[in-house]
C-alpha cells in the first residue's frame, strides 16, 4: 500500500470532544501506525497539548464562542498556516467538516494542486436550525453549505441515513458511504476498573442498569427516554439510568428528570475523555439507551456492542442501520410509550439483554482500524481519479472567490519574505522589483475576483430586499 501524505482537517479535536473529534483523532493514530504520514489541521485551543499525538497537529487562529455553540471557531484565511500547508507537500486533504474545515481544504487545493475528499458525519440541517432561527437564513446557510460540500472531489456519508440527509439539503452530487469505526476492542476490561469508576454511584446488585453516553441536547432524543422512565417508575420499576456527558442542556435536562420524580434513579456523570473508564460503563450497564434520530452514525451504539451491550434505538434511524430487531438491538418508535413498552417487555425477560448484546457485538461491531484502513485504500483511487481528470470541475462563482482568497494569500507570504529581506539587509533594488510584481499579481488575480464578490453580495442584498418588501407587505394584510 502506498505511502500516502495526509491533511486531516476539522473544526473540533481534543481539548474538544464530539464524534467527530475522536474520528480524526483515530484516522491520525491509525494513519501513523504504519499506512501514511497524516497531518491533523484544527483550529487553536489554549489549552491543546498536542505533543501527545504520533503526527503533527497544525492550529490556526480561532475566536471564543464556546458560550454560543461550545466550540472555538476557527478563521481559515491564515496565510502563515497556508505557508506550513503548501509547504508539508500533502497528496491528499480530507475535510470532516463542511464549513470552515472545508474553506481550508479548498484554499490549500487552490494553492497545491491536490483532491479533496469530505466526509458527512452530523445532521447540519438540524445544527442550522438550532442556531438560525430565520427560515430565510436557514435556507442561505444550507445553500452555501452545501455549494461548499459539492466543490469536493469525493464526497463520502457515515451511513445512507447520513446521504439521505445530505440530499435533503440540497447536494445532487454522488457520494459513497464510508463507515466510521470504533477504538474499542471486542470485550470487557478489568472487574476491579469497572468497581473503580462506577463505585461512587448508588447502584445495587439486581436492579436494572441503563446507560447513555453522548452530548447532553434534548435533539439526542433525552426527552423521550426521560418520560419512559418515569411511566417504568410509575408502574413501580425499580432501576437506575446513568447519562455519562456533557452539553448546552444539561443542566435542563437534570432539572428536568428531578421535576419528575427521578432523582435517585436517574444519575449523572461528568464527561469521561479516558476510554477505558468509558469502557467501564459500558461494561457495568444492562442496557444502552439512545433513542436519537439526530445522529448519523450512532459511534456509541457501536462502542456499547464492542462491550456486548445491546441497545435500543428507534426504527429508521441512522444508529438502527444494520441492526436486527431481537437479534443485534431493540427497535421502538420514536415516542416514550413505545420505549416504556419494550422496556418493561425487555425486563420481563432479562436473559434478552445478554443475547442481543452478544448478537450486537458479533454483527455490526466494526474497529476503527478496518474503518480507516478502507478509507485509505480510497485515498489511492481519489487521487488516481484527480490526477485523470475525471473529478468534477471547480470553475463556479464560489470557487472564483476562493482561487482569489488563495492567491492573496500567498501574496501575503510572499510580501512576508521581503520584508524579511529588509530585515536581514538585502539589496534595496531587488526589494523594489519584488514589490512592483507583487502589486501587480494581487491587482490581476485578486482584484478581479474582489469585484465579483462585491457584485454577487450587492445582487443578493437586492434580492434580500425585495422579498422582505414582499415580506412586510404580506404581513399588512392582517394588521
Amino acid at each position: 500500500m502506498e505511502n500516502y501524505n495526509v491533511c486531516l482537517i476539522n473544526d473540533s479535536f481534543p481539548p474538544a470532544i464530539d464524534g467527530v473529534a475522536n474520528a480524526v483523532t483515530n484516522y491520525g493514530r491509525i494513519i501513523a501506525d504504519g499506512l501514511g504520514r497524516p497531518t491533523v489541521v484544527t483550529p487553536y485551543y489554549p489549552e491543546a497539548d498536542d505533543s501527545v499525538y504520533p503526527f503533527p497537529v497544525v492550529r490556526y487562529p480561532s475566536v471564543d464562542v464556546t458560550k454560543l455553540v461550545g466550540y472555538r471557531a476557527g478563521m481559515p484565511f491564515s496565510a502563515e498556516m497556508m505557508k506550513t500547508l503548501e509547504e508539508a507537500d500533502f497528496d491528499i486533504i480530507h475535510s470532516h467538516c463542511p464549513i470552515t474545515s472545508t474553506m481550508v481544504a479548498r484554499s490549500l487545493r487552490d494553492r497545491i494542486d491536490v483532491p479533496v475528499v469530505f466526509t458527512y458525519h452530523t445532521k447540519f440541517d438540524i445544527d442550522i436550525a438550532n442556531a438560525v432561527r430565520s427560515r430565510l437564513l436557514q435556507e442561505g446557510a444550507a445553500k452555501l453549505l452545501v455549494q461548499n460540500i459539492a466543490a469536493c472531489d469525493e464526497v463520502w456519508t457515515v451511513s445512507d441515513g447520513a446521504g439521505d440527509n445530505l440530499r435533503k439539503l440540497g447536494y445532487q452530487g454522488e457520494y459513497r458511504v464510508m463507515p466510521n469505526g470504533v477504538d474499542f476492542p471486542r470485550g470487557r476490561v478489568d472487574e476491579a476498573l469497572i468497581r473503580e469508576v462506577t463505585g461512587d454511584f448508588d447502584l445495587p446488585a439486581g436492579l436494572p442498569v441503563f446507560l447513555f453516553v453522548g452530548r447532553m441536547m434534548w435533539y439526542k432524543g433525552i426527552r423521550i427516554l426521560l418520560d419512559a422512565l418515569k411511566a417504568l417508575d410509575s408502574a413501580g420499576q425499580d432501576f437506575r439510568m446513568v447519562f455519562v456527558g456533557g452539553g448546552a442542556d444539561k443542566e435542563e435536562i437534570v432539572a428536568y428528570a428531578a421535576s419528575l420524580g427521578l432523582t435517585g434513579k436517574v444519575l449523572f456523570s461528568e464527561p469521561i475523555r479516558d476510554r477505558e473508564r468509558i469502557r467501564a460503563w459500558y461494561c457495568r450497564a444492562d442496557l444502552f439507551l439512545f433513542p436519537s434520530t439526530f445522529d448519523t452514525n450512532g459511534l456509541v451504539v457501536r462502542e456499547a456492542a464492542a462491550c456486548a451491550l445491546g441497545s435500543v434505538l428507534v426504527a429508521g434511524s441512522c444508529a438502527a442501520e444494520d441492526v436486527q430487531d431481537g437479534v443485534s438491538g431493540f427497535l421502538i418508535e420514536e415516542n416514550a410509550a413505545s420505549l416504556a413498552s419494550r422496556l418493561t417487555e425487555i425486563l420481563a425477560a432479562p436473559e434478552s439483554m445478554r443475547r442481543v448484546g452478544e448478537g450486537a457485538q458479533r454483527e455490526i461491531y466494526i474497529s476503527w482500524e478496518s474503518a480507516v484502513k478502507n478509507a485509505y485504500e480510497r485515498y489511492g483511487a481519489v487521487i488516481e481519479n484527480y490526477r485523470m481528470g475525471r473529478c468534477p470541475k471547480h470553475e463556479g462563482f464560489s470557487d472564483d472567490f476562493f482561487h482569489g482568497m488563495a492567491e492573496l494569500m500567498a501574496v501575503l507570504n510572499r510580501s512576508r519574505e521581503v520584508q524579511q529581506q529588509i530585515r536581514t539587509g538585502a539589496h534595496l533594488r531587488a526589494l523594489s522589483e519584488r514589490r512592483k510584481a507583487l502589486q501587480k499579481q494581487l491587482s490581476s488575480s485578486v482584484q478581479s475576483n474582489v469585484d465579483g464578490l462585491l457584485a454577487e453580495l450587492q445582487e443578493e442584498a437586492r434580492r434580500l430586499n425585495a422579498e422582505l418588501s414582499e415580506f412586510y407587505r404580506q404581513i399588512d394584510r392582517f394588521r
